[in-house]
C-alpha cells in the first residue's frame, strides 16, 4: 500500500510539474504574442500620428504658395511694393505672423517685413533647408533657430522665372504658438511624452511645452535622420525608458514618442512575472496536497481553474473562441470590465450579433477565408456593441485553432482602439477645417469643387470682406477673430442645402453651389451673402459694419477648378478695386459676361 501510494505521489508529482511547466509556456507565448501586437500597434500609432504631422507642416508651406500665386514681386533689394506685400502677408497668416523674407536664389536677404529679430545668414539652422533645396524639393524646412531667445523655424518656397527659381519667400513661425504645438499639445497623458524634433535634435513642439527649444535626449538624437520607424530603448537616470522615433517627414523633422519602460509594457509584464510565481508556488503546495490522495483531483481541478481565471480577468484584451458557426464557445472575464457583459452570458451567442450590422458582411467573409487555411491569421478593425447597446472599434487578430483539440475553433483577440481611432479622425477633420470657423479650408474646397465638376456645373462665389483690416487695426486681433467667426456664422445661415462653404484666407471665404446653370440663383446668393455681411456685428462692445466684395464665375462640367477659383478671385478683385461692396451691378454684368462665353 506504501509503494502504490508514493506510486501515485510521484505520478501526481509529474502530472503537476507538467502542467506547470504548460503553464509557463503558455503564459510565456501570450506575453511574446501581447508584446508583438503591442508593438505592431504602437508602431502603426506612431507611423499615422507623423503622417498627421507632416501633413501640418506641408499645409503651412500652401499659405506661403498662395502669396505667390496671388501677388508678384520685383525682387529688388529693399523694393517698398515687396515690403509691403511681406507685412501685410505677415499680418494676415495664421503661421507666419512672426515675419516673412525675401532672398535671392544665393540666400542674400532682398527684403523683410521685420527689421530686426531676423536669423543671421549664417545660423546653421538654414542648412537643412539649403540641402532639401539643392536636392530638388519644391519645399524648404529649416532647423529650430533661437533669436533673441525665441525658437523659430523657417519653411521656403522658391520664387521661378521661366520655371528657374530666382529667389525665396520665407516665412518664419515662433514654433511655442503654432498651429503643430497646438496638436502636440493634445496629445499630452500622464504616461508618455510627445515631441517633434529637427534633425539636430532641437524640440520644435512638445506635450511638455517647457521643452520647446532644448534638446531631446542623446540615445534618440543618434538615431535620427533615418525613415521608418524605430523603438529606441536606453536608461535615464535609473529610469529604463523606450521612445517610438518615426523619421521620413517631408520637412526632415521626425516624431517622437518617448515613456518608461515600465509603462510601456504595462500590466502585462507584471502579471505575467506574477502568475510564474503563483505557479511555482502552487507545485511546491502540491506536494503537500496531494498527500491526500482522495482531494488531490478535486484541488488540481479547481488551482487550474483559478491559473485560468488569473490569467484573463484583468487582461487589457477580450479573447473569444468561435467555433465554425461563429458561435462563442469561450469568453475571457475581461469582457466583463471592457464590455459590460455578465461573465457567461456571452458563451453560445453568434459574434455576428455583437457586430455592427455594416461590418458584419466583411467579417463573415473573413472569418470564412481563414477557415479554408489551417494557419491563418488576420486582422480587421469593426465596431463592437456593448451591454449599454453603443459601439466601440475594436482591432480584431483572429487565428485558426481549428487542428489544435484544446481550443477546436477560431482564437479571436480583440483590443479596445476606440480612443486612438476617435483621434486620428480628429486630427484628419482638423487637417482640412480652418481652426477658427470650424468651416472647411482651402483644401478641402478644392477637392468638392474638382469633385463637384466631373459631372455638373458649379457656381463659384469668391467673398472678400471689406473694411475687416481696420476693424482689425482698431479693435485688435481677437476682435478680428471673432468678426471673422460671426461672419462665418452669417454666411452658413444663408446658403442653400448642399452648397459648401470655406475659409481661403485671413478674410476670404468660397462659396460653391454645385448644378447652378444660370445667374439668377447666383444673382441671389451674391444679395443674401453681402446683405448678411452688411448687417452691423456686436464687436468689443460695439457696433461694426463691413462690407463684402463678391466675384462670382459660372464654371461648366470638365473646367479645371484652379482656373474656375481664379476666375472667380480676378472677379472679386475687379469688383474690389471699383469700390467694393457699393459696386454691386458689376457682380450681375460679370455673370452676364460668363454666361455669354460660355
Amino acid at each position: 500500500m506504501r509503494v502504490r501510494n508514493w506510486i501515485a505521489v510521484l505520478v501526481s508529482l509529474l502530472l503537476l510539474a507538467a502542467a506547470g511547466g504548460v503553464a509557463i509556456m503558455v503564459n510565456r507565448s501570450a506575453l511574446s504574442a501581447a508584446d508583438t501586437v503591442h508593438r505592431a500597434d504602437s508602431t502603426e500609432l506612431g507611423t499615422n500620428n507623423a503622417t498627421l504631422t507632416g501633413q501640418l507642416q506641408l499645409l503651412s508651406a500652401q499659405e506661403l504658395a498662395q502669396v505667390l500665386a496671388e501677388h508678384s514681386l520685383s525682387l529688388a533689394e529693399g523694393d517698398a511694393s515687396d515690403h509691403a506685400l511681406l507685412v501685410l502677408a505677415a499680418s494676415k497668416s495664421a503661421t507666419f505672423q512672426y515675419g516673412m523674407m525675401l532672398t535671392d536664389s544665393a540666400g542674400k536677404v532682398l527684403n523683410a517685413s521685420r527689421a530686426t529679430g531676423l536669423p543671421t545668414g549664417d545660423d546653421a539652422g538654414w542648412a537643412p533647408m539649403r540641402k532639401q533645396f539643392a536636392g530638388g524639393a519644391k519645399v524648404g524646412f529649416s532647423s529650430v533657430m533661437t533669436v533673441d531667445n525665441i525658437p523659430l523655424a523657417a519653411v521656403a518656397v522658391p520664387v521661378m522665372v521661366a520655371g528657374v527659381p530666382v529667389g525665396f519667400l520665407i516665412g518664419l513661425n515662433q514654433v511655442a504658438i503654432t498651429s503643430l504645438q497646438k496638436y502636440t499639445a493634445q496629445l499630452a497623458t500622464g504616461s508618455h511624452r510627445t515631441d517633434v524634433v529637427d534633425s539636430s535634435g532641437t524640440v520644435a513642439a512638445s506635450s511638455v511645452p517647457d521643452l520647446i527649444g532644448g534638446r531631446t535626449e542623446a540615445p534618440i538624437v543618434a538615431q535620427l535622420g533615418a525613415t521608418g520607424t524605430r523603438f529606441v530603448e536606453y536608461r535615464s537616470g535609473s529610469t529604463d525608458m523606450i521612445a517610438i522615433v518615426v523619421g521620413g517627414l517631408p520637412s526632415g523633422y521626425s516624431y517622437i514618442r518617448t515613456q518608461t519602460k515600465s509603462t510601456f509594457d504595462g500590466a502585462v509584464h507584471r502579471r505575467s512575472q506574477t502568475v510564474n510565481i503563483t505557479l511555482l508556488a502552487m507545485l511546491l503546495i502540491g506536494v503537500v496536497a496531494i498527500s491526500v490522495l482522495g482531494y488531490r483531483s478535486q484541488v488540481q481541478r479547481r488551482r487550474a481553474d483559478e491559473r485560468f481565471q488569473a490569467l484573463f480577468q484583468h487582461a487589457p484584451d477580450i479573447v473569444t473562441v468561435i467555433d465554425t458557426d461563429g458561435r462563442m464557445i469561450f469568453t475571457s472575464p475581461s469582457s466583463a470590465a471592457i464590455l459590460g457583459f455578465e461573465p457567461g452570458m456571452l458563451v453560445g451567442q453568434s459574434v455576428f450579433e455583437l457586430v455592427h450590422p455594416d461590418d458584419q458582411a466583411s467579417m463573415r467573409e473573413r472569418l470564412q477565408s481563414i477557415l479554408t487555411d489551417p494557419a491563418g491569421v488576420l486582422r480587421l478593425q469593426c465596431r463592437v456593441r456593448a451591454a449599454t447597446g453603443h459601439y466601440r472599434w475594436f482591432d480584431f487578430t483572429a487565428s485558426n485553432q481549428m487542428a489544435n483539440p484544446a481550443l477546436n475553433g477560431v482564437v479571436i483577440n480583440a483590443r479596445d482602439v476606440s480612443e486612438n481611432r476617435a483621434f486620428q479622425e480628429r486630427l484628419a477633420h482638423e487637417a482640412q477645417h480652418d481652426p477658427l470657423t470650424g468651416l472647411p479650408n482651402r483644401r478641402r474646397m478644392q477637392d468638392a469643387l474638382g469633385s463637384s465638376l466631373r459631372r455638373d456645373p458649379v457656381a463659384v462665389l469668391f467673398v472678400d470682406l471689406d473694411g475687416f483690416k481696420p476693424v482689425n487695426d482698431q479693435f485688435g486681433h481677437e476682435a478680428g477673430d471673432e468678426l471673422l467667426r460671426q461672419v462665418a456664422e452669417r454666411l452658413s445661415g444663408c446658403i442653400r442645402a448642399g452648397d459648401v462653404l470655406s475659409r481661403v484666407g485671413g478674410d476670404e471665404f468660397v462659396v460653391l453651389m454645385p448644378g447652378v446653370l444660370g445667374p439668377g440663383d447666383v444673382e441671389a446668393m451674391a444679395n443674401r451673402v453681402r446683405m448678411v455681411v452688411e448687417m452691423p456685428f456686436r464687436i468689443a462692445g460695439q457696433h461694426v459694419t463691413i462690407g463684402a466684395s463678391v466675384g462670382v464665375h459660372l464654371a461648366g462640367p470638365a473646367e479645371d477648378p484652379d482656373s474656375a477659383l481664379r476666375a472667380a478671385d480676378h472677379a472679386m478683385y475687379e469688383i474690389k478695386r471699383a469700390g467694393g461692396s457699393r459696386s454691386r451691378s458689376r457682380v450681375l454684368d460679370r455673370i452676364g459676361r460668363h454666361r455669354a462665353e460660355a
